[in-house]
């Protein structure tokens, strides 16, 4: 079917390019990927096993921390096995129903996890500016209640950024130059005029990214004060050394996404865009665990007593 000098997606069916241009290192590429999924997967499960298992752990800090380490976990099984077969595969198609659900559950669970950095910053916020009611502040009712709001917001957004999308007729080769269903690849496909869909999703990105950043960077404001008047260098070591951890995977996080989805279309760079996507989908989703909690003595300390409770089992056992 012809449509505006293009010819429309009659098949159903996208090309995902991938790293499709670099041929003799795919096989190299999946070796590396692969290791860092293993150790990504492997990092962020010890930290929702460790703050299961030790009611030290018990709290609400940790409480994010393990929805933080389970989004993660769902965020990169959506993009990076399929990512990885693409490597291997000869064929490289994907249907659109099947790009649209993966783009779906990849903006819901980083859009969530945006909102979620958020709240993290409060849960400091009212640790360090304000200790005295912070068991009561945060109590385990509005820490779920948080979460639940964290989760809706993101999954409902997400539904209406990928509707607005897979609206739009597609043309031409129909060829994805991205190794995911990422919105501005996609969208470059569309062969309508899509300024307004432009203009959604840029206040869509404003409202999930810019907004939340702006509520961590002022909450951490309040913070720096409030640990600078801490008489105690223990404290203000320990408070400072939990509250950097967490500003930077804030920064990690929404310096990638913001480069990525708050900017015009006319100045987006495909190549570019692949590179910068491999970064916030396999790297920092591995480095978060140590930058954030494997650091933490709290955990180390969890993550001994379960290893030693294995050891003394095993042991006990091969009597």
């Amino acid at each position: 079917m012809e449509l505006n000098g293009h010819y429309s997606n009659t098949t159903g069916e996208f090309i995902m390019l991938g790293f499709s241009n670099l041929p003799k290192y795919e096989i190299l590429l999946f070796g590396v990927f692969l290791a860092m999924h293993l150790v990504t997967l492997s990092g962020h499960l010890t930290i929702v096993v460790m703050t299961l298992a030790d009611p030290i752990l018990h709290t609400p800090m940790y409480f994010f921390l393990r929805n933080l380490s389970s989004i993660e976990i769902c965020y990169t099984l959506v993009i990076v096995p399929k990512m990885l077969t693409n490597f291997l595969a000869k064929s490289r198609k994907v249907s659109l129903p099947e790009c649209a659900v993966q783009m779906y559950f990849f903006i819901a669970l980083g859009t969530s996890e945006c909102f979620l950095l958020a709240v993290m910053a409060y849960d400091r916020y009212v640790a360090i500016c304000n200790p005295l009611r912070y068991t009561l502040i945060m109590s385990r009712g509005l820490c779920l209640q948080l979460l639940v709001v964290v989760c809706a917001s993101g999954f409902v957004l997400s539904l209406g950024l990928t509707a607005l999308i897979f609206r739009l007729p597609f043309c031409g080769s129909h060829e994805i130059n991205h190794f995911f269903c990422d919105i501005p690849p996609v969208l470059f496909l569309a062969c309508s005029d899509t300024h307004t869909d432009e203009v959604l999703v840029f206040v869509a990105c404003l409202l999930a990214l810019l907004v939340p950043f702006l509520l961590i960077l002022t909450s951490y404001v309040f913070i720096a004060n409030s640990i600078l008047r801490i008489k105690c260098s223990q404290g203000r070591k320990k408070a400072f050394s939990t509250c950097a951890a967490h500003l930077v995977v804030a920064v990690l996080h929404y310096g990638c996404a913001i480069f990525i989805y708050i900017r015009p279309k006319a100045s987006y760079s495909l190549e570019q865009d692949k590179v910068v996507s491999l970064i916030y989908t396999n790297v920092t989703p591995m480095l978060y665990p140590m930058i954030y909690s494997l650091r933490n003595k709290e955990v180390k300390g969890a993550l001994k007593k379960v290893l030693g409770r294995r050891v003394s089992f095993q042991k006990n056992m091969s009597f």
